[in-house]
């Protein structure tokens, strides 16, 4: 089977020492990137949008109802593939309005209550599907 293949069965494969991890979500299994690359002890996360699980749908409720199914994706994501918010170390965000950036961060610590991971942010114009945000993480493994 392909790389490709293995991925949109959302199996992993293995590649100079990297193992490359597929999403199980149907709505996902087509998209040209990994969900999470593990390599080294680190798990590396793709870009989370605020789309509902099973769906390319945008959540509703502006960016604190986006922020926060970023946030729920992102904890997925890592549990899924055994790891956790606990052990983030690093996260960047997108965001589509910098204006924004002050309620993103309401619903940003709840998910960190604890140390905060490093972060870098910037604006951003034109997310995927619409998304008012878009957040990336490493994580240990």
């Amino acid at each position: 089977m392909t790389l490709v293949g293995a991925l949109s069965l959302g199996c992993t494969s293995m590649a100079h020492g990297a193992e490359y991890l597929g999403s199980k979500d149907p709505a996902l299994q087509n998209l040209p990137f990994s969900e999470a690359v593990r390599s080294n002890g680190m798990l590396y996360l793709s870009g989370q949008i605020p789309a509902i699980p099973g769906t390319t749908d945008i959540a509703p409720g502006g960016i604190r109802g986006q922020a926060r199914q970023v946030m729920e994706n992102i904890k997925a994501v890592l549990e899924r593939n055994g790891s956790s918010l606990e052990q983030v170390v690093k996260c960047t965000v997108m965001i589509e309005n910098m204006a924004d950036w002050p309620a993103f961060n309401e619903v940003y610590v709840e998910y960190f209550p604890g140390p905060k991971p490093a972060r870098s942010a910037f604006g951003a114009d034109g997310l995927a599907f619409g998304a008012l945000l878009e957040v990336e993480c490493w994580a240990e493994d």
